[in-house]
């Protein structure tokens, strides 16, 4: 058995707190990293000492041989990835053991083969998985035009070394598949440095269900139950529920059986999630993230099992602490609170937390590092906090829910809270009966979610900022907020408010001009000077917060100017493409879509 005094966590923000406080609780001490602008971030203060990550990259945490320099000259004995980042490289846990390193992860063998999503589709296969209809390798796009045609649309094509959302598309008709293909291999190749990818049928209404499995190197693996995941944007959840609304016991029985025989056939170790597709009373196999998860803590609430805890205990010999049956007590719900402003497509809002106020009480958990003065930096993810509550039943869960999000604040850029707070007003929602299609089947819900964020910025004219006072009236005390236009308040700016968009597409600019709603890096150019194009064709693509952002045509028309080339940075404001309106270029718009 390991014995293990100091361990580094490569990773930042709020998982990079959960692990060290784990590690706190079992007497380990805990070296953190950090990148530039980083030097006073919150997971950096705690930890018992921290280091630079001595890299160039643009993402340092993903340089292994900084990450392993770190650790020698720190004089670790162990590494917990947390999640994304290097948490399922199979090059990484390696790294770690041939540098005599414990690895708080599953062994590299597993990782590579569960992050080969067409292997692993095969190896559940094996396992007796039920898997969803798909091809049985990587596919170009006239095979996957042709999977399309054969087995009928929607289809699916993802990213084959990938997963969370990444390097996936859905083509409606054979017109799309082309424009799906390029964008998930485009992205994939980005993400996880593999551009193949793989095809299957796409569900119209399926609900997300995964299971928490669990195995120790002695041979026990044990299923902790499932976590509901349907609440999500571009693919990325938003909202996690356990135990899942939709399924009954003789289902998540099955269900749970069929994980831990997956974990059983690759020879698992430690934590990890296997992912369902779940619809009409059937269940398929999706993907198994070899990692913890974002949303773990619901797992956590109804078992009492801390599983990060776990984690380094396993990763040190140690046979797990429970066994099956796992019982379960109650019902957890995790609301993800990231720097997004739901009202514009979720764009990624980079900026400065002005001030926040964080819920308490009963029942009531936030994991995160957000605190007044934390930078949202626009090369990482989004995420500021994770809001979870438990009750007794569903419906205790939902009021603490409620209250616990009406008593959340930040201040300084948007956030999905008010989101969130409307979602579970929704009666769907509450009933229980939403799947993976809610937010398109439901649109009001982003209706009126305007956020004002203070500060101003001379590329938003109409953007107003607001001063707080105190006031009587008859003895009764009143909170005000005052807003003026920004040119009678010169308060220093922390993030212009977004001009409107339409939901997975973000336009901006005059009737001429169209300019960046956001700050980020071009991925994509679609069109080209002299080019026409009608009303909604894709201009470009921006990344920011790991998002990819659609910029659209406002209007048909000639395109004047490309301003942009792929791998520029572009600010707020700044400008994209010129597109003459059809009436004055003289002739009518394409009705092809441009790119």
């Amino acid at each position: 058995m390991s014995r293990v005094t100091k361990l580094l966590v490569a990773n930042r923000g709020e998982i990079a707190l959960r692990v060290m406080r784990a590690c706190r609780e079992l007497g380990i001490r805990c070296v953190a990293v950090y990148g530039e602008g980083e030097q006073q971030a919150p997971h950096v203060r705690y930890a018992d000492e921290a280091w630079r990550i001595p890299s160039v990259a643009p993402l340092p945490y993903l340089d292994i041989e900084a990450l392993l320099d770190v650790a020698r000259r720190a004089g670790v004995d162990a590494v917990h990835p947390g999640y994304g980042f290097l948490a399922e490289n199979p090059d990484f846990a390696r790294a770690c053991a041939d540098s005599g390193l414990v690895f708080v992860g599953p062994p590299p063998g597993a990782i590579a083969l569960m992050g080969d999503k067409v292997a692993a589709r095969r190896v559940a296969a094996e396992a007796g998985v039920p898997v969803v209809p798909g091809t049985s390798g990587p596919v170009t796009v006239e095979e996957a035009r042709a999977f399309g045609d054969t087995h009928g649309y929607p289809i699916a094509i993802k990213a084959a070394a990938g997963g969370g959302g990444r390097g996936f598309r859905v083509a409606w008709g054979p017109d799309e598949v082309e424009a799906a293909w390029l964008g998930a291999s485009g992205e994939a190749e980005r993400y996880f440095g593999n551009p193949a990818v793989y095809t299957e049928r796409y569900f119209e209404r399926p609900r997300h269900i995964e299971i928490q499995v669990f195995a120790d190197a002695h041979g026990a693996v044990v299923a902790l139950g499932e976590r509901d995941c349907s609440i999500q944007r571009r693919h990325q959840k938003l909202i996690e529920e356990a135990p899942s609304p939709a399924l009954d016991q003789e289902t998540r029985a099955r269900m749970c059986a069929a994980a831990t025989r997956l974990a059983c056939q690759v020879g698992y170790v430690n934590a990890g999630t296997v992912e369902f597709l779940y619809q009409d009373g059937e269940f398929y196999f999706l993907e198994m993230n070899t990692r913890i998860q974002v949303e773990h803590p619901v797992t956590e609430e109804i078992t009492g099992i801390d599983l990060v805890k776990e984690q380094i205990l396993v990763a040190l010999g140690r046979p797990l602490s429970f066994s099956e049956p796992v019982g379960f007590t109650g019902h957890a719900i995790e609301c993800r609170i990231n720097a997004e402003d739901p009202a514009h497509a979720f764009a990624p809002a980079p900026g400065t937390v002005a001030a926040c106020r964080l819920p308490a009480g009963f029942g009531v958990r936030v994991d995160g590092a957000v605190e007044p003065g934390y930078e949202v930096l626009p090369q990482y993810d989004s995420l500021l906090a994770k809001l979870v509550v438990w009750g007794r039943d569903r419906d205790e869960a939902l009021a603490r829910l409620r209250r616990a999000l009406a008593d959340f604040s930040v201040e300084g850029l948007p956030t999905t809270l008010p989101f969130h707070a409307r979602v579970v007003e929704h009666p769907t929602f509450i009933g229980g009966d939403y799947d993976t299609g809610f937010l398109a089947r439901h649109p009001e819900v982003l209706d009126g979610l305007e956020q004002r964020v203070g500060g101003s910025d001379s590329r938003s004219q109409d953007h107003h900022v607001g001063e707080s006072y105190v006031v009587e009236v008859a003895g009764r005390r009143f909170d005000v907020r005052i807003y003026a236009p920004s040119s009678a308040n010169p308060v220093p700016s922390r993030r212009a408010r977004l001009p409107s968009t339409r939901p997975a597409t973000l336009r901006s600019g005059s009737r001429d001009e169209v300019r960046s709603p956001i700050q980020g890096t071009v991925l994509r150019v679609a069109v080209e000077q002299g080019a026409r194009v009608e009303a909604g064709a894709l201009l470009c693509v921006i990344e920011a917060m790991k998002m990819e952002n659609e910029i659209t045509a406002p209007h048909g028309g000639m395109v004047r100017a490309v301003e942009i080339v792929p791998g520029q940075t572009v600010q707020p404001g700044a400008l994209l493409v010129v597109i003459e309106p059809a009436g004055e270029a003289g002739s009518e718009a394409a009705t092809g879509r441009g790119g």
